[in-house]
């Protein structure tokens, strides 16, 4: 394989990585979206379902019970919201630092593969120049006929 195919290979290859990262991200991130909805949505059928069925059975439900019924709802989302606030303020401190350390190696890698790139050119550069002075070589001690 000549040594432009495997920088031409190395191009190929770099310009894939960027792409499947930046499809990745947007991926995972549509993916997580359609979870985080679905999970709402479900949430949202299940207290809707319980609310309803509250209702319908209101009739034979004494005032007392109802006040139970709605003072348990307002429970529940108390304490989900204060679950929700406390793992944010927590999660966001270890997500950003999970995140900060993923793209400092991420930026350090990308610095290596550059300076292999530029590595990759000097050694091809050479061996193109080695190679001319193998050719010269050659033919200033063939024979002259």
């Amino acid at each position: 394989m000549a040594v432009s195919d495997n920088l031409t290979r190395l191009a190929t290859r770099a310009k894939e990585a960027e792409t499947r990262v930046a499809e990745v991200r947007e991926e995972a991130r549509a993916d997580l979206e359609k979870d985080v909805a679905s999970a709402r949505e479900s949430a949202q059928e299940q207290a809707e379902k319980l609310r309803h069925s509250a209702e319908k059975s209101k009739a034979g439900i004494s005032g007392r019970l109802s006040d139970v019924q709605r003072s348990w709802n307002e429970h529940i989302a108390r304490v989900r919201e204060d679950l929700e606030d406390k793992r944010a303020k927590h999660d966001v401190h270890v997500a950003q630092r999970r995140a900060d350390d993923a793209q400092e190696y991420a930026s350090f890698a990308a610095d290596h593969a550059y300076s292999a790139v530029v590595e990759a050119e000097y050694a091809a550069l050479d061996a193109v120049l080695a190679r001319m002075d193998a050719d010269q070589m050659s033919e200033e001690a063939a024979p002259r006929a």
